[in-house]
Protein backbone atom coordinates (compact mmCIF):
# COMPACT_ATOMS: atom_id res chain seq x y z
CA UNK A 1 0.00 0.00 0.00
CA UNK A 2 1.33 3.36 -0.87
CA UNK A 3 2.39 6.32 1.46
CA UNK A 4 -0.11 8.10 2.26
CA UNK A 5 1.56 11.66 2.93
CA UNK A 6 0.44 13.85 5.49
CA UNK A 7 -1.85 16.74 4.34
CA UNK A 8 -1.21 20.26 5.78
CA UNK A 9 -4.33 22.62 6.01
CA UNK A 10 -3.80 25.88 4.80
CA UNK A 11 -4.94 28.43 7.25
CA UNK A 12 -5.82 32.19 7.43
CA UNK A 13 -4.98 33.83 11.20
CA UNK A 14 -6.35 37.47 12.35
CA UNK A 15 -5.57 38.83 15.43
CA UNK A 16 -7.32 42.09 15.87
CA UNK A 17 -5.66 44.32 18.53
CA UNK A 18 -6.04 48.10 19.39
CA UNK A 19 -4.58 50.24 16.87
CA UNK A 20 -3.54 47.31 14.41
CA UNK A 21 -4.98 43.75 12.85
CA UNK A 22 -2.04 41.21 12.21
CA UNK A 23 -2.92 38.47 9.64
CA UNK A 24 -1.19 35.38 8.78
CA UNK A 25 -1.35 32.62 6.37
CA UNK A 26 -0.16 29.20 7.09
CA UNK A 27 0.41 25.89 5.36
CA UNK A 28 1.45 23.24 8.02
CA UNK A 29 4.24 24.83 10.35
CA UNK A 30 5.27 27.35 7.42
CA UNK A 31 4.37 31.33 6.41
CA UNK A 32 3.03 31.98 3.51
CA UNK A 33 2.12 35.57 4.38
CA UNK A 34 2.96 37.30 7.85
CA UNK A 35 1.17 41.30 7.82
CA UNK A 36 0.60 43.29 10.16
CA UNK A 37 -2.44 46.22 8.87
CA UNK A 38 -2.16 49.22 11.40
CA UNK A 39 -5.03 51.42 12.07
CA UNK A 40 -4.90 55.47 11.92
CA UNK A 41 -5.98 55.78 15.98
CA UNK A 42 -8.59 59.00 14.86
CA UNK A 43 -10.39 56.86 12.40
CA UNK A 44 -11.25 53.95 15.23
CA UNK A 45 -12.34 56.52 17.64
CA UNK A 46 -15.21 57.34 15.24
CA UNK A 47 -16.87 53.92 16.03
CA UNK A 48 -19.62 53.76 18.54
CA UNK A 49 -18.38 50.57 19.56
CA UNK A 50 -16.01 47.29 18.85
CA UNK A 51 -18.27 45.81 16.68
CA UNK A 52 -19.21 48.46 14.51
CA UNK A 53 -15.41 48.57 13.39
CA UNK A 54 -16.08 45.34 11.39
CA UNK A 55 -16.30 46.71 7.79
CA UNK A 56 -13.49 48.94 8.26
CA UNK A 57 -11.05 45.88 9.65
CA UNK A 58 -12.30 44.15 6.78
CA UNK A 59 -11.71 46.11 3.92
CA UNK A 60 -8.36 46.40 5.17
CA UNK A 61 -7.32 42.89 5.72
CA UNK A 62 -8.63 42.04 1.93
CA UNK A 63 -6.77 44.37 0.85
CA UNK A 64 -3.69 42.91 2.39
CA UNK A 65 -4.62 39.70 0.93
CA UNK A 66 -5.01 41.23 -2.26
CA UNK A 67 -1.68 42.84 -2.35
CA UNK A 68 0.17 39.37 -1.33
CA UNK A 69 -1.83 37.84 -4.42
CA UNK A 70 -3.69 35.20 -1.80
CA UNK A 71 -7.16 34.08 -2.25
CA UNK A 72 -8.94 33.87 0.96
CA UNK A 73 -11.16 30.93 -0.77
CA UNK A 74 -8.47 28.60 -1.12
CA UNK A 75 -8.06 28.60 2.90
CA UNK A 76 -9.34 24.97 4.74
CA UNK A 77 -10.38 26.83 7.34
CA UNK A 78 -9.90 30.44 9.37
CA UNK A 79 -8.96 31.22 12.76
CA UNK A 80 -9.84 34.51 14.80
CA UNK A 81 -8.12 35.39 18.41
CA UNK A 82 -10.97 34.93 20.66
CA UNK A 83 -12.27 37.78 22.83
CA UNK A 84 -15.92 38.64 24.57
CA UNK A 85 -16.48 35.37 25.34
CA UNK A 86 -17.51 33.72 28.73
CA UNK A 87 -15.42 31.29 30.72
CA UNK A 88 -14.41 28.73 28.65
CA UNK A 89 -11.53 25.62 29.24
CA UNK A 90 -8.59 26.18 27.00
CA UNK A 91 -9.27 23.98 23.80
CA UNK A 92 -10.34 25.19 20.07
CA UNK A 93 -13.89 25.91 19.45
CA UNK A 94 -15.57 26.18 16.21
CA UNK A 95 -17.42 29.48 15.88
CA UNK A 96 -20.95 28.72 16.25
CA UNK A 97 -24.34 31.21 16.55
CA UNK A 98 -23.31 31.21 20.55
CA UNK A 99 -19.65 32.06 20.55
CA UNK A 100 -20.41 34.68 17.43
CA UNK A 101 -22.96 36.31 19.97
CA UNK A 102 -20.90 36.86 22.61
CA UNK A 103 -18.50 38.07 20.78
CA UNK A 104 -20.73 40.85 18.95
CA UNK A 105 -21.84 41.90 22.00
CA UNK A 106 -19.08 41.27 24.50
CA UNK A 107 -20.69 39.10 26.57
CA UNK A 108 -17.66 39.01 29.41
CA UNK A 109 -18.46 42.45 30.10
CA UNK A 110 -15.07 43.86 28.19
CA UNK A 111 -14.75 45.56 25.14
CA UNK A 112 -11.78 44.71 23.53
CA UNK A 113 -10.43 44.37 19.57
CA UNK A 114 -10.23 40.65 20.01
CA UNK A 115 -13.91 40.08 20.02
CA UNK A 116 -13.65 41.16 16.29
CA UNK A 117 -11.16 37.62 15.96
CA UNK A 118 -14.42 35.20 15.98
CA UNK A 119 -16.70 37.75 13.99
CA UNK A 120 -13.87 38.37 11.09
CA UNK A 121 -13.16 34.62 10.97
CA UNK A 122 -16.47 33.98 10.22
CA UNK A 123 -17.63 35.99 7.83
CA UNK A 124 -14.55 34.96 5.67
CA UNK A 125 -15.61 31.47 6.35
CA UNK A 126 -19.12 31.73 5.61
CA UNK A 127 -17.61 33.17 2.21
CA UNK A 128 -15.36 30.39 1.82
CA UNK A 129 -17.39 27.51 2.85
CA UNK A 130 -15.64 26.65 5.16
CA UNK A 131 -15.13 26.29 9.44
CA UNK A 132 -14.33 29.13 11.54
CA UNK A 133 -12.19 28.64 15.05
CA UNK A 134 -11.18 30.23 18.24
CA UNK A 135 -8.00 29.10 20.09
CA UNK A 136 -7.67 29.67 23.47
CA UNK A 137 -9.62 32.69 24.44
CA UNK A 138 -8.50 35.34 26.30
CA UNK A 139 -11.51 34.13 28.69
CA UNK A 140 -9.96 31.05 29.12
CA UNK A 141 -10.91 29.65 32.73
CA UNK A 142 -9.61 26.73 34.32
CA UNK A 143 -8.73 28.10 38.26
CA UNK A 144 -8.15 25.43 40.83
CA UNK A 145 -11.08 25.40 42.98
CA UNK A 146 -8.79 27.46 46.00
CA UNK A 147 -7.65 29.89 43.45
CA UNK A 148 -11.26 31.16 42.93
CA UNK A 149 -11.93 32.18 46.76
CA UNK A 150 -11.71 35.33 48.20
CA UNK A 151 -12.80 36.99 51.91
CA UNK A 152 -15.94 38.19 50.93
CA UNK A 153 -18.93 35.61 50.54
CA UNK A 154 -20.16 35.28 46.62
CA UNK A 155 -17.35 37.24 45.49
CA UNK A 156 -15.35 34.81 43.35
CA UNK A 157 -11.65 35.46 41.36
CA UNK A 158 -11.63 34.80 37.76
CA UNK A 159 -8.89 35.52 35.02
CA UNK A 160 -7.91 37.24 31.70
CA UNK A 161 -4.96 36.34 30.27
CA UNK A 162 -2.88 36.14 27.13
CA UNK A 163 -4.03 32.19 27.31
CA UNK A 164 -3.47 31.80 23.59
CA UNK A 165 0.51 32.99 24.17
CA UNK A 166 1.16 31.41 27.74
CA UNK A 167 -0.87 28.12 26.42
CA UNK A 168 1.70 28.20 22.99
CA UNK A 169 5.16 29.15 25.09
CA UNK A 170 4.31 26.08 27.64
CA UNK A 171 4.03 23.85 24.73
CA UNK A 172 6.66 24.68 22.89
CA UNK A 173 9.02 24.79 25.99
CA UNK A 174 8.03 21.11 26.96
CA UNK A 175 8.69 20.38 23.75
CA UNK A 176 12.37 21.75 24.14
CA UNK A 177 12.86 19.89 27.36
CA UNK A 178 11.37 16.52 25.17
CA UNK A 179 8.49 16.47 27.37
CA UNK A 180 4.58 16.49 26.94
CA UNK A 181 2.84 20.26 28.29
CA UNK A 182 0.37 17.64 29.93
CA UNK A 183 3.25 16.52 32.03
CA UNK A 184 4.89 19.42 33.97
CA UNK A 185 4.10 22.22 36.24
CA UNK A 186 5.22 25.31 34.54
CA UNK A 187 5.06 29.26 35.50
CA UNK A 188 4.37 31.12 32.04
CA UNK A 189 5.27 34.38 31.34
CA UNK A 190 3.76 36.93 28.39
CA UNK A 191 5.66 40.26 28.15
CA UNK A 192 3.71 43.18 25.89
CA UNK A 193 1.59 46.19 26.77
CA UNK A 194 -0.05 43.97 29.06
CA UNK A 195 1.39 41.02 31.11
CA UNK A 196 0.32 38.21 32.40
CA UNK A 197 2.04 35.29 34.56
CA UNK A 198 -0.13 32.28 35.10
CA UNK A 199 0.63 28.71 36.64
CA UNK A 200 0.51 25.91 34.79
CA UNK A 201 -0.04 22.08 36.26
CA UNK A 202 -0.53 18.79 34.12
CA UNK A 203 -1.65 20.66 30.74
CA UNK A 204 -4.21 23.13 32.75
CA UNK A 205 -3.94 27.13 33.37
CA UNK A 206 -5.08 26.64 37.29
CA UNK A 207 -4.44 30.03 38.88
CA UNK A 208 -3.16 33.30 36.94
CA UNK A 209 -4.29 36.84 37.05
CA UNK A 210 -7.12 39.31 36.24
CA UNK A 211 -5.18 41.50 33.96
CA UNK A 212 -8.60 43.35 32.85
CA UNK A 213 -9.61 43.14 36.54
CA UNK A 214 -6.74 44.96 37.92
CA UNK A 215 -4.63 42.25 39.87
CA UNK A 216 -1.18 41.45 39.47
CA UNK A 217 1.73 43.84 38.37
CA UNK A 218 1.50 46.80 36.48
CA UNK A 219 1.96 47.00 33.20
CA UNK A 220 2.50 49.58 30.03
CA UNK A 221 -1.21 50.25 29.90
CA UNK A 222 -2.38 48.61 33.14
CA UNK A 223 -2.49 50.07 36.42
CA UNK A 224 -2.40 46.52 38.01
CA UNK A 225 -3.47 45.45 41.50
CA UNK A 226 -4.96 48.33 44.27
CA UNK A 227 -4.92 48.03 47.59
CA UNK A 228 -9.05 48.60 47.67
CA UNK A 229 -9.09 51.56 50.86
CA UNK A 230 -6.92 53.55 48.10
CA UNK A 231 -9.20 52.77 45.21
CA UNK A 232 -12.37 53.77 47.43
CA UNK A 233 -10.32 57.12 47.95
CA UNK A 234 -10.06 57.91 44.44
CA UNK A 235 -13.76 57.49 43.89
CA UNK A 236 -14.19 59.68 47.05
CA UNK A 237 -11.60 62.33 45.21
CA UNK A 238 -14.15 62.42 42.12
CA UNK A 239 -12.81 59.66 40.16
CA UNK A 240 -15.49 57.62 38.20
CA UNK A 241 -15.68 53.81 37.60
CA UNK A 242 -14.86 54.47 34.27
CA UNK A 243 -11.98 55.83 34.59
CA UNK A 244 -10.98 53.46 36.84
CA UNK A 245 -11.84 50.30 34.73
CA UNK A 246 -9.81 52.79 32.18
CA UNK A 247 -6.75 52.50 34.41
CA UNK A 248 -7.26 48.88 34.79
CA UNK A 249 -6.51 48.17 30.86
CA UNK A 250 -5.95 51.32 28.92
CA UNK A 251 -4.60 54.55 30.83
CA UNK A 252 -2.76 53.10 34.29
CA UNK A 253 0.98 51.64 34.46
CA UNK A 254 3.34 53.69 32.33
CA UNK A 255 0.69 56.00 31.08
CA UNK A 256 -0.30 57.12 34.25
CA UNK A 257 3.18 57.38 35.93
CA UNK A 258 5.01 58.63 32.72
CA UNK A 259 2.74 59.95 29.91
CA UNK A 260 3.66 56.83 27.75
CA UNK A 261 2.63 53.53 26.95
CA UNK A 262 6.75 52.76 25.15
CA UNK A 263 8.83 50.62 27.18
CA UNK A 264 11.81 51.22 25.13
CA UNK A 265 11.65 55.06 26.06
CA UNK A 266 10.93 54.45 29.41
CA UNK A 267 14.49 52.20 29.17
CA UNK A 268 15.90 54.94 27.47
CA UNK A 269 14.83 57.54 29.95
CA UNK A 270 15.85 55.63 32.99
CA UNK A 271 19.15 55.15 31.19
CA UNK A 272 19.48 59.08 30.86
CA UNK A 273 18.86 59.54 34.68
CA UNK A 274 15.62 60.32 34.67
CA UNK A 275 14.63 58.86 38.24
CA UNK A 276 10.83 58.92 37.62
CA UNK A 277 11.39 56.55 34.80
CA UNK A 278 13.86 54.61 36.57
CA UNK A 279 11.39 53.69 39.59
CA UNK A 280 8.45 52.82 37.47
CA UNK A 281 10.61 50.40 35.67
CA UNK A 282 12.44 49.13 38.48
CA UNK A 283 8.55 48.69 40.41
CA UNK A 284 7.75 46.67 37.44
CA UNK A 285 10.67 44.00 37.36
CA UNK A 286 10.00 43.83 40.83
CA UNK A 287 6.09 43.36 41.09
CA UNK A 288 6.64 40.85 37.96
CA UNK A 289 9.64 39.18 40.10
CA UNK A 290 7.33 38.99 42.50
CA UNK A 291 3.93 37.97 40.71
CA UNK A 292 6.37 34.96 39.36
CA UNK A 293 7.63 33.59 42.53
CA UNK A 294 3.72 33.47 43.79
CA UNK A 295 2.50 31.77 40.98
CA UNK A 296 5.25 29.28 41.97
CA UNK A 297 4.23 28.82 45.27
CA UNK A 298 0.71 28.26 44.01
CA UNK A 299 2.51 24.83 42.28
CA UNK A 300 3.31 24.03 45.70
CA UNK A 301 7.17 25.13 44.54
CA UNK A 302 7.07 22.31 41.67
CA UNK A 303 8.40 24.55 38.59
CA UNK A 304 9.73 22.01 36.24
CA UNK A 305 10.28 25.58 34.46
CA UNK A 306 9.66 29.76 34.09
CA UNK A 307 9.29 30.39 30.08
CA UNK A 308 8.22 33.80 28.60
CA UNK A 309 6.87 34.90 25.43
CA UNK A 310 6.54 37.83 23.72
CA UNK A 311 3.56 39.43 21.71
CA UNK A 312 1.71 36.85 19.52
CA UNK A 313 4.22 36.18 16.23
CA UNK A 314 6.92 37.49 18.73
CA UNK A 315 7.55 34.12 20.51
CA UNK A 316 10.82 34.05 22.11
CA UNK A 317 12.66 30.61 22.03
CA UNK A 318 12.38 29.11 25.11
CA UNK A 319 14.89 28.01 27.83
CA UNK A 320 15.37 26.67 30.65
CA UNK A 321 15.50 28.67 33.77
CA UNK A 322 19.28 28.18 35.40
CA UNK A 323 19.80 30.29 38.36
CA UNK A 324 19.17 29.27 41.94
CA UNK A 325 17.37 32.21 43.93
CA UNK A 326 15.36 35.27 43.55
CA UNK A 327 17.30 38.72 43.23
CA UNK A 328 16.58 42.38 43.05
CA UNK A 329 18.58 44.57 41.34
CA UNK A 330 20.23 47.46 43.12
CA UNK A 331 18.13 50.46 42.04
CA UNK A 332 18.53 51.46 38.47
CA UNK A 333 20.11 48.09 37.67
CA UNK A 334 16.81 46.13 36.97
CA UNK A 335 15.78 42.82 38.52
CA UNK A 336 17.39 39.50 37.80
CA UNK A 337 15.05 36.45 36.85
CA UNK A 338 16.72 33.95 38.91
CA UNK A 339 13.98 31.80 40.25
CA UNK A 340 14.77 28.14 41.11
CA UNK A 341 13.17 25.68 38.81
CA UNK A 342 12.56 21.94 40.28
CA UNK A 343 14.31 19.32 38.76
CA UNK A 344 17.60 21.57 38.53
CA UNK A 345 19.28 20.81 41.48
CA UNK A 346 19.03 18.24 44.08
CA UNK A 347 16.25 16.65 46.46
CA UNK A 348 14.10 16.38 43.80
CA UNK A 349 11.37 13.84 44.92
CA UNK A 350 9.86 11.41 42.99
CA UNK A 351 7.15 12.02 39.91
CA UNK A 352 4.85 9.90 41.37
CA UNK A 353 5.25 11.69 44.61
CA UNK A 354 5.24 15.17 43.29
CA UNK A 355 1.91 14.53 40.91
CA UNK A 356 0.26 13.27 44.14
CA UNK A 357 0.89 16.30 46.20
CA UNK A 358 0.16 18.41 43.35
CA UNK A 359 -3.17 16.05 42.21
CA UNK A 360 -4.56 17.14 46.44
CA UNK A 361 -4.00 20.49 45.52
CA UNK A 362 -4.96 21.16 42.06
CA UNK A 363 -7.41 18.08 41.36
CA UNK A 364 -10.74 18.46 38.76
CA UNK A 365 -12.44 16.25 41.68
CA UNK A 366 -11.48 19.42 43.51
CA UNK A 367 -13.32 22.17 41.25
CA UNK A 368 -16.70 22.19 41.17
CA UNK A 369 -18.31 23.67 37.74
CA UNK A 370 -15.14 22.70 35.62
Amino acid sequence: MADVKKRDFRILVINPGSTSTKVGVFEGERALMEKTVDHDAATLSTFAGVSEQMPYRMETIMSALAEAGIDPNTMDAFVGRGGGLMPVEGGTYEVNDTLLDHARRGANGVQHPAQLGPQIAHELAQAAGKPAFVVNPPDTDELCDLARMTGVKGVYRHVHLHALNLKETAIRHAASMGRRYEELDLVVCHVGGGISVSAHHLGRMVDGYDIVGGEGMMAPTRCGGLPVAEVLNLIDAGRTTTELRRMCMKTGGFVDLLGTSDAREVQSRAAAGDAAARRAWDALLYQLTKAICAMAGALGGHVDGIPAGRRHGAQRRARRPRAPDVRLGRAGHGVSWRVRARGHGRGRPPRAERRGAAQDLHGRARVPGL
